[in-house]
């Protein structure tokens, strides 16, 4: 592969400022860095940085095709776009949710890797139990509703409680009220 002296030096710059970021580095490529980010409600949002000969690229993987509300969820993604820095969601050609962004080869420092490394982190974790809520709501419940049955716990979906109007079960500790 000939690299331009651009891509190179912005090979470079991706590079350290992943090192920097503390975050393990896959290299598929000499100009691909596949990482994962940490977050609290997406627990892990794959990354991946490409530096092509005219843009540096970064495409972080949200969530699958929603099952239901396709036009809620992708409504939602478009009005958070108009708040997003340096990323914006996309759409691929099976519906899956997307992250990308773009910046010139020639001008990419370690801060502007670090504030997309930021703005990907931030836009995945903060919608990512709207999306799903709102587009695999049939799901979550029917899952709700088995664990309760099976006495599962539920901790991982608590999230979705209140924004699925989901109730405990009578008899389970956790919803008795006092008197």
């Amino acid at each position: 592969m000939d690299l331009t002296p651009a891509q190179q030096r912005a090979i470079g710059v991706v590079a350290a400022a992943l090192a920097d970021a503390g975050v393990d580095v896959e290299q598929p490529a000499l100009n691909a860095f596949v990482i994962a980010l940490p977050g609290e409600h997406k627990l892990s949002t794959l990354c991946a940085f490409v530096v092509g000969p005219h843009t540096v690229s970064v495409n972080a993987f949200v969530a699958r095709r929603p099952d239901e509300n396709h036009d809620e969820v992708y409504r939602r993604l478009l009005q958070r776009n108009t708040l997003l820095s340096g990323v914006a969601f996309a759409l691929d050609r099976l519906g899956d949710i997307y992250l990308v962004g773009r910046v010139p080869t020639e001008t990419i420092t370690e801060e502007h890797v670090d504030a997309l490394l930021g703005s990907v982190t931030e836009a995945a974790d903060s919608m990512f139990d709207r999306i799903l809520a709102t587009g695999f709501a049939s799901s979550i419940r029917k899952e709700w509703e088995w664990r309760q049955r099976q006495g599962q716990p539920l901790d991982n979906l608590e999230p979705f409680r209140a924004l699925l109007h989901l109730d405990l079960d009578p008899d389970d500790e956790g919803s008795k009220r006092e008197a």
